[in-house]
């Protein structure tokens, strides 16, 4: 029978493949508990800096995805508790060409979504060219290609705000890497259409004083005062700093609505203010776990003399603190228990909206096969200047989905005759690395497992030829404990598991969280490639 082979380059999701992803509930982590309650986080995975916005009985989140493609994560829920992952906004990172090598930390900076006059709107700000904006009438659709609002080094964090006159606004802060200031937030008028602003507008706050690291704004508007919602002190350490005034343009009252207190869950901060049809006040944030990234997290906010509260505040004196369980949000809507699909049997016309490429990728990389239910991945060749994996632009990863996980994948390698040094392999990628991948060489196909401390910086690589592999085919597995310890071990007959001896401990990426993933690639050209073909990649407890 014929085959017929699909590319996916594109990955954006349709209509009907999201409603066939609603049940998607994962094996390692689910914080909907069955009985009307949640436990936080409500994700735990990284998405960073999330936003959220309510249309009808809808939510729609997006959040931070810096310089992985597809970007800006579009994630749907009833509830606020069970999530899945619908779509992205952003096909290719823009300037195109710039983002076809990896650009580590850099890219979609915490976006703001909101709904205007029939159109969802996503602004963000990439820290070396400006604030883009993108928006679609159907966020599970296509979105329209990015406008550049305002050029400029370091504008980052902007939200906007259509105020009841006509008038619109739009809030940011600076990134002082860029900027050569931070700790300031500004005000500028905009367009009615939101595409540009109009003027050099005002510095609403100076948080070098008592708030350090004051950024990620948020722009509401509530009984006629302006709110700005901005976290302060830090992505560890920091609180949820609450801004309020009479005017756009201030004075700024302040008051701090959320921080750590007497709980475990350090730095709660920057997110979504939301409202539920039932009108109950909900607030959304992340929590910064190192190589798990900043994991989301739902807290409960009551508003009190025109000031928000979030979490529960046992001493009464405005400031919440997280809850760490709580009931869930009163709401008319079915949901069922879901969670972002993690695992995945490659037995669609696409891979999984969960898997991303480090930098804008080439059609050429990976072809879905659903005739087969596999995922062939052909061998696609270094830079010529690259030092290691942290520069190939062909990773194929996703998040970490759990404090406590084991991912397995099985594949078969076929190399090409005309190459030698060509590798497959499953990785653990952060600012340090790990793998076990298979190679070609002269001898015949080696197992090894390597091993690179501080990849960016290119220091030596650990590499341990484990064994000479008999077959093509094989599993391969890392079981990753608390404090992101990560075991390899592999599977010549899918039952009996060698561990590799020597166990990695998995670090952050560039303001992301260690991710897990597959890789095909080579050291020299031809006119063809070797290829793997991945059966699935499945997580479980």
């Amino acid at each position: 029978m014929k085959k017929i082979v699909y590319s996916f380059c594109v990955l954006l999701a349709t209509a009907s493949s999201v409603f066939a992803q609603q049940n998607e509930v994962s094996n390692v982590w689910v914080s909907d508990q069955g009985d009307g309650t949640y436990i936080n986080p409500i994700l735990h995975a990284d998405y960073s800096d999330p936003d959220v916005v309510r249309v009808g009985e809808d939510f729609y989140m997006t959040a931070s995805s810096f310089n992985a493609v597809p970007g800006l994560p579009i994630l749907h829920s009833k509830d606020l508790v069970n999530w899945t992952l619908v779509n992205y906004a952003l096909e290719r990172q823009v300037p195109i060409d710039h983002f076809a090598s990896p650009q580590h930390g850099n890219g979609v900076w915490a976006p703001a979504i909101r709904y205007h006059e029939g159109e969802f709107y996503i602004y963000w700000g990439d820290p070396d060219f400006g604030i883009y904006m993108v928006k679609t009438k159907d966020p599970l659709g296509d979105w329209d290609e990015p406008v550049l609002v305002e050029a400029g080094k370091g504008l980052i964090d902007p939200c906007p705000l259509w105020d009841e006159d006509g008038k619109a606004y739009l809030s940011h802060a600076y990134a002082g890497s860029r900027a050569g200031i931070k700790s300031v937030l500004v005000v500028k008028p905009m367009n009615w259409e939101g595409t540009k602003t109009t003027g050099a507008g005002k510095m609403v706050f100076d948080g070098h004083d008592a708030h350090p690291t004051v950024e990620g704004t948020k722009f509401y508007k509530r009984n006629g005062l302006y709110y700005i919602f901005a976290p302060a002190g830090g992505v560890s350490t920091g609180w949820q700093l609450i801004l309020r005034s009479k005017s756009p343009y201030g004075p700024y009252e302040e008051h701090i609505s959320l921080a750590k207190g007497n709980t475990p869950i350090n730095g709660p901060h920057q997110g979504a203010w939301i409202d539920t049809e039932s009108g109950e006040d909900w607030f959304v944030h992340f929590q910064d776990v190192e190589a798990y990234g900043r994991i989301t997290h739902l807290q409960p906010m009551s508003w009190e003399n025109d000031w928000p509260t979030m979490g529960e505040d046992p001493d009464g004196d405005g400031t919440g603190q997280p809850v760490l369980k709580y009931k869930k949000p009163t709401i008319n809507a079915k949901q069922a228990i879901s969670t972002p699909a993690d695992s995945d049997e490659f037995d669609g016309d696409d891979i999984g909206l969960q898997w991303q490429w480090q930098a804008n990728p080439e059609a050429t990389w990976a072809f879905a096969n659903p005739a087969e239910s596999k995922l062939r991945l052909f061998t696609a060749q270094l830079p010529e200047d690259a030092k290691n994996l942290w520069e190939a632009p062909n990773l194929l990863l996703q998040k970490f989905p759990a404090e406590e996980f084991t991912t397995t994948t099985s594949l078969e390698f076929y190399p090409n005759p005309k190459l030698q040094n060509e590798q497959v392999g499953l990785i653990v990628m952060g600012m340090s690395y790990a793998y076990l991948s298979l190679e070609s060489t002269e001898d015949g196909i080696f197992l090894n497992y390597v091993i690179y401390i501080d990849a960016e910086n290119g220091k030596p690589e650990v590499k341990k030829e484990i064994t000479t592999l008999d077959t093509n085919s094989i599993q391969l597995r890392v079981s990753v404990s608390k404090g992101g310890v990560c075991a390899f071990s592999y599977s010549e007959d899918g039952e009996k598991f060698e561990e590799i001896e020597e166990t990695f401990t998995a670090v952050p990426g560039k303001w992301i969280g260690a991710k897990v993933g597959l890789f095909a690639i080579r050291n020299t050209k031809t006119n063809d490639s070797g290829f793997a073909d991945v059966d699935w990649f499945r997580f479980e407890k």
